[in-house]
């Protein structure tokens, strides 16, 4: 916070600008300044020294002028004057006004937003760096969804056969595979389906079609090369150009370089990315809150 709110020292600072100094300063690498959110509408260093901002402003160390601006106050200047001071979020704890901000944020059950909790160094940033709170927010978020994707591909490990291999047909048809008609999608699991366990119909009349095979593995026990040549022929039995294979554990390398060396006719889908195509297109799951992240709209208050 202290290098955020001394580049409003010598008068009002165009948080735009202070952004790029500030990159500049700490000797960012391209990719550190390009880094996004995964929301991917702001840089992640953008949106810490935003909040830093923020922060001063709620403390009254700083205040906004116009938008995009913001100058230092007499309280501002103070600390700056205070070389041994570490401006931080303790330090901003001793104003009222900082707590008075932390008090209705409590009351808005927004606590963790003005709270960011510590993570890890990055390597050439700071030694410690407090998240802010979209960087918290995504975090938690994070961490929820790789429980639940753990979760979902335990529960599809201990289903039977036949229960995953509809469940893969379902899920590719929830992507928009198969378009709307009916009967699209359908799993064989049967005795003479040449090494096939579904079917996808890319258009109404069956004319192209994407073949797939599922296997239902416990981690660890990772699909070989030969099992994607196997697949490979059973395509080419079926005179097949595209063929998807899914397994609930994972592929070896030889087994992606085969698969890699036949061009795009096999996709590759391991357990994680099975579980969280399923979080993504709500299938063996569903909503169960939704969090809107709003804005001031700069543009109503010009107005």
């Amino acid at each position: 916070m202290r290098p955020v709110l001394a580049c409003a020292a010598a008068g009002e600072a165009r948080i735009a600008e202070v952004v790029e100094r500030l990159a500049d300063q700490l000797a960012l690498t391209a990719e550190e300044r390009a880094r996004l959110l995964p929301s991917g509408k702001q840089t992640t260093f953008a949106n810490r020294v935003n909040w830093a901002k923020t922060y001063l402003v709620k403390a009254g160390l700083a205040e906004a002028t116009r938008r995009g601006h913001f100058r230092i106050t007499p309280r501002g200047q103070a600390a700056l004057a205070d070389a041994a001071a570490k401006i931080d979020k303790a330090y901003l704890d001793r104003f009222p006004e900082f707590q008075d901000f932390k008090a209705k944020a409590s009351d808005t059950d927004a606590a963790a937003v003005v709270q960011p909790c510590e993570t890890a160094p990055e390597p050439s940033g700071p030694a410690t760096i407090a998240e802010t709170p979209d960087e918290a927010l995504r975090s938690a978020h994070a961490a929820i969804t790789a429980a639940l994707a753990a979760d979902l591909l335990d529960r599809v490990r201990r289903a039977t056969p036949a229960f995953f291999e509809k469940l893969i047909v379902e899920l590719l048809l929830a992507m928009g595979y198969g378009g709307t008609s009916e009967g699209a999608g359908r799993a064989l699991g049967q005795s003479g389906d040449d090494g096939v366990d579904g079917v996808i119909d890319q258009d109404p009349l069956g004319v192209d079609q994407i073949f797939v095979q599922a296997k239902r593995y416990a981690e660890g026990n990772n699909i070989g090369a030969g099992a994607i040549r196997d697949f490979y022929g059973a395509l080419s039995l079926k005179k097949a150009h595209k063929g998807i294979f899914v397994t609930t554990s994972g592929f070896s390398q030889p087994a992606i370089d085969t698969a890699r060396g036949l061009g795009s006719r096999i996709v590759l889908i391991d357990g994680l990315q099975l579980a969280r195509l399923m979080i993504r297109y709500n299938v063996g799951c569903r909503d169960e809150d939704v969090l809107r992240l709003q804005r001031v709209d700069e543009d109503f208050f010009d107005g």
